[in-house]
């Protein structure tokens, strides 16, 4: 078992937050996305650091980006370790091996890998299928991110992909987080595990303050 299994939130992390009085978004794990910067040529106002105390402050799990088209780095893995005792998601294409070991090495609990599952530590890997075809081909035991970006289209603003969150749901019965064009929780569709914040942190961070869950919404 791994620190995502069921009911689907880090039990001590839930503890914690019922302990300060914080929302929770149901079952679904909020991962906080360190970004200050995206290919399409998006720039946060914030810097690293502003965001990463809201990512700390907020998330179940923070998501930190190794590379430098996002704005991250190995060496931020490694600064973000030492700044929290929170999970850590090392997020980024990881086209190889040796570059998710570095993560690793660096103090991240997972590593995201795009288009292929690594032969170091899968199991603490979230992968990140481009088609709903490569998802239905995972085992039901892997952490999958389904991502509404095309990763194929990353320095065009318009970049969303034509297969949708319900699709993928549709055919992977394992653990699947929703990742990227999430605003508010409303932005949560059905059967999302967990979902991935970056561009509109602040705001998704807003829109859960008053938050009174009625409902699992997984």
């Amino acid at each position: 078992m791994t620190k995502l299994d069921a009911p689907g939130v880090h039990l001590k992390e839930r503890q914690i937050r019922q302990k300060e009085g914080r929302a929770m978004i149901g079952n679904v794990i909020l991962i906080a996305e360190v970004k200050t910067e995206s290919p399409s040529g998006w720039k946060s106002e914030r810097s690293w650091d502003d965001l990463f105390a809201i990512a700390n402050k907020h998330g179940d799990m923070i998501s930190i980006h190794t590379d430098p088209r996002w704005g991250g780095s190995i060496e931020l893995v490694a600064r973000a370790r030492g700044m929290t005792r929170k999970l850590i998601l090392a997020k980024g294409i990881h086209a190889t091996d040796d570059l998710v070991a570095e993560a690793f090495y660096a103090g991240a609990d997972y590593v995201l890998v795009v288009g292929r599952v690594p032969a170091i530590q899968p199991q603490h890997c979230l992968i990140e299928p481009h088609t709903v075809a490569e998802l239905r081909e995972l085992p039901p035991t892997t952490l999958a991110v389904w991502n509404s970006r095309n990763l194929h289209l990353l320095y065009q603003t318009d970049n969303r992909k034509s297969e949708t969150f319900a699709q993928a749901r549709s055919v992977f019965p394992g653990w699947l987080c929703q990742a990227s064009n999430l605003t508010t929780i409303q932005d949560i569709k059905p059967g999302a595990n967990a979902v991935l914040v970056g561009t509109k942190l602040l705001e998704f961070v807003e829109s859960i303050k008053n938050f009174q869950p009625r409902h699992s919404l997984v």
